[in-house]
């Protein structure tokens, strides 16, 4: 009897392991290095494909320039979706992603923000503004460094644009990532910061001052790719899919962002 009840206890176990549910637990999700912005939105889905029976993946948010350069130096991300379009060239330049696969699904927009108890009303960005005048005589304004962290890079274009980069070069609080960047505002370091929408919209801490034109700096687009080294991961292909196709839309489109592919 014992050795009955023994041997239906071990099928019970044998047959549990083997289940597709077992395996994904066990299995290893996809690294995937995505630029800070995304870290809401891929999060959600990251956890959307883990109540489908998948591996949970697993993240590296940082500034898409320092994501790159750490697959260049063999950090072995499976995906990369980066926040810039120059960045996903630098990767795709050295062969560190499959070309085949990469898209860009993502659209953002650039916003200029201050702390939400801060007297500051709306700014029209414009040529001409005077943002140096609104920062007052000490104030600093706060984005990515714009040597190499993509909102630094569209701030510097949309400054260029209005005709303010010379006058505001030498105050920029040079973060080196835009949640970095977000902070500084957030804890009223710094009067006024240059964000993505979406990541203004995550926080309570910030208000919207000002949207910048389209047309003042280059599009923001969100390219995401299959790294060279999992050209032969299953699942890391499965996951890309997902984030990139219909069924992620609606989360995309919930934390902000616009669709930049039908």
């Amino acid at each position: 009897m014992i050795r009955r009840r023994f041997l239906v206890l071990a099928l019970a176990a044998a047959f549990a392991a083997s289940s597709p549910l077992a395996r994904a637990q066990e299995a290893t999700g996809p690294t995937v290095f995505a630029a800070a912005s995304l870290t809401d939105a891929m999060r959600a889905l990251g956890e959307a494909w883990r109540a489908k029976g998948h591996p949970l993946p697993r993240f590296s948010f940082a500034a898409s320039s320092a994501l790159a350069r750490q697959m260049e130096q063999g950090a072995p991300a499976a995906i990369f979706a980066s926040a810039d379009e120059p960045w996903m060239d630098y990767v795709q330049q050295r062969g560190l992603i499959v070309d085949a696969t990469r898209r860009s699904v993502l659209a953002n927009s650039l916003v200029l923000i201050a702390p939400a108890d801060s007297a500051t009303a709306a700014i029209p960005l414009a040529r001409g503004t005077d943002l140096a005048a609104l920062l007052g005589p000490n104030g600093r304004l706060a984005t990515g460094d714009p040597a190499h962290v993509p909102v630094g890079k569209y701030a510097q274009a949309a400054l260029t644009w209005m005709g303010q980069w010379d006058a505001l070069s030498p105050r920029i609080a040079r973060a080196d990532n835009v949640r970095s960047a977000l902070l500084l505002v957030e804890r009223g370091e710094a009067p006024l910061g240059i964000v993505y929408a979406t990541d203004a919209a995550a926080s309570r801490g910030v208000k919207v001052v000002g949207t910048f034109p389209a047309g003042s700096h280059p599009a923001v687009t969100y390219p995401f790719a299959l790294a060279r080294g999992a050209a032969d991961n299953a699942e890391a292909k499965a996951f890309l899919a997902f984030i990139t196709g219909a069924e992620a839309a609606p989360t995309w489109r919930r934390f902000g962002f616009a669709l930049s592919e039908p």
